[in-house]
């Protein structure tokens, strides 16, 4: 049988290890997220009522606390996103494929490597152009739920 202070003694351990491993979890940085293009791929209808059929790519959704939004896009041929109003700062970059955007009324072309910023205030749309997909990423902050 333990003696009392063999008891403390145990205790006093055990409670002094379970603090720095608390400790340490508190202030230990790291960790991640790994996701892939099969695993969150979803074909939807052109977003904002753009018509046609898109595969959406919507990473980290699940994410807790996460306030960066990182979305891929897949425009079919005859699809676009449709002509909205902005609410935040949002960040569309061209990969693949040829497109038709319009911000404020003024229409250009968009091709792999553009990047293009809409300000909030501002209004935009896209079109898929030409025979292969459009294929966007989209990232901006997500407002509060």
């Amino acid at each position: 049988m333990l003696s009392r202070r063999s008891i403390v003694l145990v205790a006093a351990v055990l409670a002094a290890s379970w603090s720095q491993a608390s400790a340490r979890s508190q202030t230990r940085p790291g960790g991640y997220i790994l996701e892939r293009d099969a695993d969150v791929a979803k074909s939807e209808p052109g977003t904002h009522k753009g018509g046609g059929e898109t595969i959406g790519y919507s990473f980290f959704a699940k994410a807790q606390g996460l306030k960066m939004v990182f979305r891929k896009r897949a425009l079919k041929p005859g699809s676009g996103i449709g002509y909205h109003e902005q609410k935040e700062d949002e960040i569309y970059y061209v990969l693949s494929g040829r497109g038709v955007m319009t911000v404020d009324g003024k229409s250009f072309d968009v091709t792999p490597g553009t990047a293009v910023l809409t300000r909030p205030g501002s209004s935009h749309g896209l079109k898929q152009a030409g025979n292969e997909d459009l294929v966007i990423m989209i990232n901006y902050e997500q407002q509060p739920k």
